[in-house]
């Protein structure tokens, strides 16, 4: 799913057994729904860091007749393949996508470019593949909310409850152990960073989406239930002019 291709080879089947197949609410109720809804009618769509084309499948399942997934993991592609669903797929990194200007009418990047570090030439060639007039639809973690350091704070000494965000403003690439033994680069950038970086690219923002997490997140520990307020996901829209 990253350019750091040998982190998703270690890791392609925590991936695999933790986020597909019906494993992880936060995709089925809401990820998945998302993108078919926002792509759904699209001819031709390439899906930036595929994995194991869970969305590229889904796209197929739901009437779009040419799906391309690219990503530079061995393992998440072979899985990919094996799990069939009618999508084709290419290994390549989201920095040099081996596609021909104006291929697509609609480009998706889901949990993608926070694994990025070149992320100005990655958007540079989404814009270059995509139509004009084509949709970029971009999922990735919230930048504000969930900034390195955020969370729900319950401080027991001052009897507050509170949603604390981490520095916000500080561009940063860390190195993070999400699951016991499975440590990934994540890269944190303002809002901004990447509005701009489409904008430079001539993808302009057309909508925005915050929803809240999903219910089947939300019952997966007590806790989460104070924080609902606060979207783990962000969604925009860009439109190629």
């Amino acid at each position: 799913m990253t350019d750091d291709a040998d982190a998703w080879e270690r890791h392609a089947g925590w991936w695999q057994d933790e986020f597909t197949d019906g494993a992880d609410p936060e995709y089925t109720e809401q990820i998945l729904p998302i993108v078919a809804g926002q792509l759904g009618g699209c001819a031709r769509v390439l899906d930036v860091g595929t994995g194991e084309g869970q969305l590229a499948r889904h796209l197929r399942a739901h009437g779009v007749p040419e799906v391309v997934g690219v990503d530079p993991s061995v393992a998440q592609l072979r899985a990919a393949r094996e799990r069939a669903g009618g999508a084709r797929y290419a290994r390549a990194a989201a920095a040099a996508l081996p596609f021909p200007n104006d291929s697509f009418d609609a480009v998706l990047a889901c949990l993608v470019f926070e694994h990025i570090v070149a992320v100005d030439t990655a958007i540079a060639e989404v814009g270059r593949v995509l139509q004009p007039g084509g949709t970029f639809l971009f999922l990735l973690n919230h930048p504000l909310l969930q900034a390195p350091g955020s969370g729900w704070v319950d401080d027991h000494i001052l009897e507050e409850q509170y949603w604390r965000i981490g520095p916000y403003l500080d561009e940063r690439v860390d190195e993070e152990e999400i699951a016991p033994g499975v440590r990934l680069p994540f890269a944190h950038r303002p809002l901004s960073r990447y509005v701009n970086a489409m904008a430079d690219t001539g993808l302009f923002l057309t909508r925005m989406l915050e929803p809240a997490p999903p219910p089947g997140f939300l019952a997966r520990a007590s806790e989460y239930g104070e924080s609902a307020a606060f979207p783990r996901l962000l969604v925009l829209l860009a439109e190629r002019r």
